[in-house]
């Protein structure tokens, strides 16, 4: 269990940082996105990975709630930021004609 979480984590990880570095705005947005998924994954499973892990009632063992407040307060902040990011890139669009990260549609137009 869990080296298939630690592969799906990497995978998560090497597929928003592929993403990150494309030269689009819509695939940055799409990596930062993938990255902040795979940080809340491991955000949580510090809690624990086990299924019979209670954290009211009675139980043989607790699991922490610490990371489950830290991955619901994540999640919020990630889809503002998300929704912030998509209209920035939006309005990089309209007044650049060009979704390109430094502004340019092409190679040829780019300054050395």
């Amino acid at each position: 269990m869990e080296a298939l979480f630690a592969i799906t984590l990497g995978l998560l990880a090497a597929s928003g940082v592929y993403l990150l570095l494309r030269a689009r705005t819509f695939p940055v947005v799409l990596g930062l996105t993938l990255i902040s998924y795979a940080v809340n994954l491991f955000l949580f499973s510090m809690g624990r990975l086990t299924g019979d892990a209670a954290v009211l009632g009675s139980g043989t063992t607790y699991a922490d709630p610490v990371p489950q407040a830290l991955v619901l307060t994540a999640i919020v902040i990630g889809f503002a930021m998300t929704a912030f990011v998509v209209v920035l890139a939006l309005r990089g669009v309209g007044d650049l004609g060009s979704d390109h990260v430094d502004g340019c549609a092409t190679e040829e137009e780019q300054t050395p």
